[in-house]
C-alpha cells in the first residue's frame, strides 16, 4: 500500500499526511521514528467507514526537520492544524496514538474535548511520575549537535536502514519489517529522522510531565480504549493502570508486540471501529 499524500504547512513545517476513505475522521499518529507507513495493514480495514487521516511529525517519514522541540500542547495543537489545514476542522474525530504519540493523543482529546469523538491509545507510552529535565535549551542543542556529529559521520546513510529494519524485528512478535525497501532508505538513510527522533526522545520526559500536569487540568471527555500488547507483567499491570486512570476500555491483545499496527492491525482497526462516538 504505502500510498503517498500531500505536504501541509502547519507552523511554518512542511508536514506529510495521507487522507483516505469516506466517513467520520479519525487521525492516526504512530510511535518514536515511526512513518505513516507502518499503518499501512490497518488503513484498508478502516478506509470503507471511516477518512483516515495519518501523518509524518516534524523529523519523521517525509515531513521537514523540527523547527522547535515536542511539547504536549504542542503536538495536540499540530493534529488540530492539520485538520483546519484539510478543512476537516468542524468534524469531531477519533484521535489513535501509538507509543509516545498516546501522550500526544490525550493531549489533544483533552485540549480539544470539543473536537474529539473519542481516544485510541495503542500499546501507549505510560508514566505514573515524571517531572520535566532542568535546562532544556541544553538538551535540545546537546540533540542536534549528536546529530549533526553522527550526520556528519555518515551514520544515517549507513546504518539508518539497517536500525529501521532491526528495531521493527524487535518490536514485533514475529516477522521482520513489511516495509519496501525503497521507502525505508527514503525515510531513514537521512540525517532528517535521525534528528527528529533524537529530539523526542531527548523530551520524552518533559512530555510526559506535561500530560501528567494536563490531566490534573484538563478534564478527559471522549470515550477511550487502552490496547495493550502483553510483553510483560509489570507492562500489563501498567496497562491496566492507565485505563483505570483514564475510565477506559482495557483489552489486551494476545500474540502482539508493541508495534501492534503490524502484529494485529485487525485489533486496532476494530477497536477503532467500535469505539463509542458521545
Amino acid at each position: 500500500m504505502a500510498s503517498t499524500g500531500e505536504f501541509i504547512r502547519v507552523g511554518g513545517v512542511a508536514h506529510h499526511v495521507v487522507v483516505e476513505g469516506e466517513g467520520p475522521v479519525c487521525v492516526l499518529s504512530a510511535g518514536l521514528a515511526m512513518s505513516w507507513f507502518d499503518w499501512d495493514p490497518v488503513v484498508p480495514l478502516l478506509a470503507p467507514r471511516r477518512t483516515v487521516v495519518r501523518f509524518d511529525r516534524p523529523g519523521h517519514g517525509l515531513s521537514a526537520p523540527a523547527e522547535v522541540p515536542p511539547s504536549a500542547s504542542g503536538e495536540a495543537h499540530r493534529i488540530a492544524g492539520l485538520l483546519d489545514a484539510l478543512g476537516l476542522g468542524k468534524e469531531r474525530v477519533t484521535v489513535v496514538g501509538h507509543s509516545i504519540a498516546g501522550f500526544h493523543a490525550e493531549a489533544f482529546a483533552r485540549l480539544h474535548p470539543g473536537r474529539t469523538a473519542g481516544l485510541v491509545l495503542v500499546d501507549s507510552s505510560v508514566e505514573g511520575r515524571a517531572r520535566a529535565p532542568r535546562a532544556p535549551a541544553l538538551r535540545t542543542a546537546a540533540a542536534r549537535a549528536v546529530g549533526a556529529a553522527l550526520g556528519a559521520a555518515g551514520a544515517p546513510a549507513a546504518l539508518g536502514p539497517l536500525t529501521r529494519r532491526a528495531t521493527v524485528r524487535l518490536s514485533r512478535t514475529g516477522g521482520g519489517d513489511p516495509a519496501a525497501a525503497e521507502l525505508v532508505r527514503r525515510c531513514y538513510a537521512t540525517s532528517r529522522v535521525l534528528n527528529g527522533a533524537l529530539l523526542e526522545n531527548t523530551h520524552y520526559r518533559a512530555v510526559a510531565a506535561q500530560v501528567l500536569a494536563l490531566r490534573a487540568a484538563r478534564p478527559l471527555l471522549a470515550p477511550t480504549t487502552v490496547l495493550a500488547a502483553p510483553d510483560s507483567r509489570r507492562w500489563t499491570t501498567r496497562q491496566r493502570e492507565l485505563a483505570h486512570l483514564l475510565d477506559a476500555r482495557l483489552r489486551i491483545v494476545p500474540g502482539a508486540g508493541h508495534l501492534m499496527m503490524l502484529d494485529a492491525p485487525e485489533a486496532v482497526a476494530s477497536s477503532i471501529l467500535t469505539t463509542p462516538r458521545p
